[in-house]
């Protein structure tokens, strides 16, 4: 079952999907991503499979319970896919090359227009979960799509201080922000002619790193052909110093974040954010009472010593630095 909720002490929407409860919780004999198990081609790329445990469908079910003009009760009408990245059950993002990084770039840009193009879908988000701290439940390297029936809370804060920035500057917030950075320099951790990545200023986690487009996009239909190519790039070495910090597998959070499915949004610009747990090698950093319940960070590292950490570390595979 699943349903949206409406919580009127904060105005925003809940999930609620019972069903999720049963999902397999990382399985160690068995995988259905893997070719050979008879839930995926033999052979393939990259490829969209359908979450098995969805928290938004088309159709949507019936919800369990009738809302009043109170408790708001509305369809949990969407799309929930799964982006299995590559065949290979023990790989991961930064062990691929950037060719076959780029197959998932057009994958997710192909998935976007077709979600974009979907009746009732206002965003899609395109993210990853790594990691079993971060609450991994599969351990086959892919990440996920969700095409929601609403704006997210997060995404809409954006926008709305995107939008009173443009009205104020008459200029583009996240342009600059990018200009301040680049400007400055000392939080900058990659950059090539089309991304940069730094840790920003106001920075939640130790090891935030966010990925601005240079040119001013507002979701991958904008992109070019260069442009996915570079990106693939910065999103290999990024993962690629992650993992070469503590020479591990990092977990992290990675979030897609883009305009809207529907309306002009023309002040909003494309963007990729890292949220990784580690704040160091063996010590996590953890959503307690101040983070979870006021919604107010505390992030105990400064932004620019955690970026001189990573602009340190070459962006080459971990076997490649003996």
């Amino acid at each position: 079952m699943t349903e949206l909720r409406w919580n009127p002490t904060v105005c925003e929407w809940v999930s609620t999907a019972s069903h999720r409860q049963g999902r397999p919780q990382m399985p160690e004999d068995w995988c259905p991503f893997c070719p050979g198990s008879g839930r995926v081609p033999d052979n393939y790329d990259v490829y969209i499979y359908p979450n098995d445990f969805p928290a938004f469908a088309i159709p949507p079910p019936e919800p369990a319970i009738t809302g009043d003009d109170f408790y708001k009760v509305r369809l949990s009408h969407g799309q929930c896919d799964v982006v299995l990245y590559h065949p290979d059950h023990r790989s991961s993002l930064p062990q691929l090359p950037i060719d076959h990084i780029v197959k998932l770039v057009r994958l997710w840009r192909k998935r976007f227009l077709e979600l974009k193009a979907t009746p009732g879908i206002r965003y899609v988000l395109i993210f990853e979960n790594k990691g079993a701290v971060i609450g991994v439940t599969m351990p086959h390297p892919h990440g996920q799509i969700y095409a929601f029936p609403l704006i997210p809370p997060r995404l809409e804060k954006e926008l709305a201080a995107a939008r009173a920035h443009q009205r104020t500057h008459k200029r583009c917030l996240f342009c600059d922000i990018l200009k301040k950075e680049r400007r400055g320099g000392r939080r900058i951790i990659a950059e090539n002619d089309a991304f940069t990545a730094f840790i920003p200023f106001y920075a939640r986690w130790p090891f935030e790193v966010h990925i601005f487009s240079r040119r001013h996009l507002g979701t991958l239909e904008a992109f070019r052909a260069s442009e996915e190519r570079s990106l693939a790039e910065i999103v290999k070495w990024v993962t690629l110093k992650y993992d070469n910090l503590y020479q591990m597998s990092f977990p992290y959070m990675m979030l897609l974040h883009q305009a809207p499915t529907r309306g002009q949004y023309p002040y909003f610009h494309f963007h990729i954010e890292f949220y990784p747990p580690h704040r160091s090698k063996d010590k996590l950093k953890y959503l307690a009472s101040v983070e979870s319940g006021a919604g107010t960070f505390l992030n105990d590292s400064l932004a620019e010593e955690k970026a001189a950490e990573l602009r340190a570390i070459p962006p080459v595979r971990a076997a490649e630095l003996a």
